[in-house]
């Protein structure tokens, strides 16, 4: 998993940065895969499937052969649910 992280940390955060994005939440499934989140400008993109497969799975595999392939990590944080359950319980009925 250092591995993973320390090509994540060369190889493709600076490339999400750049488009004010980055890349969270990293862990490996029992099944070879790389679990990923993307976020800020990436999580919206229309393209972030694209860049997942395309870009962050490809430079992940060009250096770690035995991974599988990458998959993205979509659910919701519990952050989020209590902020927004936050807003929704000032929001008069």
């Amino acid at each position: 998993m250092k591995e993973i992280i320390d090509i994540i940390d060369r190889k493709i955060r600076p490339a999400l940065n750049a488009h004010n994005g980055d890349i969270s939440r990293v862990r490996e499934t029992p099944e070879g895969f790389v679990k990923v989140r993307l976020t800020g400008a990436c999580s919206t993109c229309p393209s972030s499937q694209q860049t997942l497969s395309e870009f962050i799975e490809a430079v992940i595999k060009a250096e770690c052969p035995q991974i599988k392939g990458v998959i993205s990590d979509c659910e919701t944080s519990d952050d989020l649910i209590s902020e927004a359950l936050g807003i929704l319980r000032k929001v008069p009925q």
